[in-house]
């Protein structure tokens, strides 16, 4: 990807973005320097730099340049930055990198278009709709007859003012999302519709039930078959269709899955959306699956590799640094030593004390450490044990899965800190466990495993599916609970169940 130069007549494209998924449960709000490192995405840039920064990673600003570019547009680039999911982004960062990249829309006008590459779930210290403050302000911008349109996250909590502000909201339709860069490519298609003058009636449907988030995976049935019908359905006259499964930790009024049609009538539109929620409430009984204790996860995993081949991979689903977690408890480890597992691996525990000690020990030194528990969670504490230290790394690497699809990660100070037969990835900042590369950064082999644990809910299926024996579900504890229901709501809306199988809110 070649940075992209105004051609004469060519339609002007402003382009950003600004992705945080918000889990306001969590311990650790998003601040500026959140963006500007990035969590595991590409670190803020602005102006041209956005096109060498998002060149070949898996994210939806990526796909959109590609299609622009075959298509011929003169993109105007603004701002892009994303963060590790967290608690609330701070009202500082928010008003900062939203008056940016207004800033640099402005200075582009006249445009013919603007593209943004957001989340759909960001909560602010001031704001329970993030996305839908960023898009209507810059409708304000553009004026009434400008195309706006935005890629979202598979899991983004839509509210009617985004729908109302953009001309078009398209979601992701895999989870993992290996579909990042392939959204805003669709994205682009549909905006090129826009600028040959059609415009279309829009359908917004809210399901009335939240879903856990490991029960969400495309690969995994009911969404197996409704994400197939999607594809099926967005022909003829219906020109855009999105489901939306929802981020279930966030305490705003429109939490949850929602349902996006855009069609050349509102009949049209109407008719698809309606079609998808009567499939999804069909489906209903079936958003659940098995999970394990601590404990009971190792023993099985210990059971079942015992006449494996291959890794059993264990996910320590509510630690999930992609669900807001700060991916430092220590629940999994504990269970991991006491079973006395042998070839087993966790990561990542961010503790930056820790990999600061072992890169003063040194490779083959032993130390007694506390690591992890930084983050207070009821039930979690520091690990407290000698560790010896077997491999140093300064946490830069590139993660070549199909989620971060070459994402260059930079994790800062890192080991592997071994106790018995259990390795463990240490780190100084977090970054969602989806990629084998992110164990053997630090010399692990996750392949040569007999039990893997990775912090991570679903994410992680892209990468490591292939090479797992059978994948279990553990609920450590952490600040994203498996089940929503077990999450203090103070502001979601009456009538919405806090899981599938559950009554409604009162």
């Amino acid at each position: 990807m070649t940075d992209i130069v105004e051609r004469e007549g060519a339609p002007r494209i402003a382009v950003g973005g600004f992705m945080h998924e918000t889990n306001t449960f969590a311990p650790t709000k998003a601040a500026l320097d959140a963006f500007r490192q990035g969590g595991g995405w590409p670190a803020l840039v602005e102006g041209p730099a956005v096109f060498g920064a998002l060149r070949n990673v898996n994210m939806g600003l990526c796909g959109f340049i590609e299609e622009a570019e075959r298509r011929g547009w003169a993109l105007q680039p603004t701002l892009w930055c994303a963060a590790s999911p967290s608690a609330h982004v701070t009202e500082e960062a928010f008003e900062t990198i939203s008056a940016r990249i207004l800033e640099a829309i402005e200075a582009a006008l006249p445009l013919d278009g603007v593209y943004l590459d957001l989340h759909g779930a960001m909560v602010t210290e001031h704001c329970d709709d993030g996305e839908g403050e960023l898009l209507q302000r810059v409708r304000d911008l553009i004026g009434p007859d400008v195309p706006l349109v935005a890629s979202l996250d598979l899991h983004g909590n839509v509210t009617a003012r985004m729908v109302e502000a953009a001309d078009a909201l398209v979601a992701y339709r895999t989870y993992p999302h290996v579909d990042m860069a392939e959204t805003g490519r669709r994205t682009a298609v549909h905006l090129e519709r826009l600028l040959s003058g059609e415009r279309h009636a829009k359908a917004f449907r809210q399901i009335p039930f939240l879903i856990p988030i490991a029960w969400q995976s495309t690969v995994m049935e009911p969404k197996r078959s409704i994400y197939a019908e999607i594809g099926a359905a967005e022909t003829g006259p219906v020109a855009s269709l999105s489901f939306l499964c929802g981020f279930p930790a966030a305490d705003i009024a429109d939490c949850g899955p929602s349902v996006l049609a855009y069609g050349e009538t509102q009949a049209a539109a109407d008719r698809a959306a309606d079609d998808i929620v009567r499939r999804i409430e069909a489906a209903r009984p079936a958003f659940a699956g098995k999970s394990y204790e601590p404990r009971d996860a190792v023993r099985e995993a210990m059971r079942i590799s015992a006449g494996a081949t291959k890794p059993v991979v264990i996910a320590d689903t509510q630690d999930n640094p992609g669900a807001g977690g700060d991916s430092d408890t220590t629940g999994m480890l504990r269970a991991l030593v006491e079973a006395g597992a042998e070839r087993a691996a966790i990561g990542v525990i961010v503790d930056p004390a820790a990999a600061k000690a072992a890169h003063e020990a040194g490779t083959g030194a032993r130390l007694r450490l506390k690591l992890g528990g930084g983050s207070h969670i009821p039930g979690d504490a520091p690990f407290e044990g000698e560790f010896e230290v077997a491999a140093l790394s300064e946490g830069a690497f590139v993660a070549p899965g199909a989620f971060y699809g070459g994402a260059r990660m930079r994790l800062g100070l890192s080991a592997c800190l071994k106790i018995g037969g259990v390795r463990v990835v240490v780190a100084s900042q977090k970054a969602q466990m989806a990629d084998r590369e992110m164990f053997r950064f630090v010399g692990i082999e996750p392949e040569a495993q007999a039990v893997l644990v990775v912090k991570s809910s679903v994410h992680f299926r892209a990468d490591f599916a292939p090479i797992a024996e059978t994948i279990l579900v553990a609920t450590a504890p952490g600040p994203m609970p498996l089940s929503p229901a077990s999450l203090p709501f103070t502001k979601l809306r009456r009538g919405v169940a806090l899981s599938p199988d559950g009554p409604a809110l009162p």
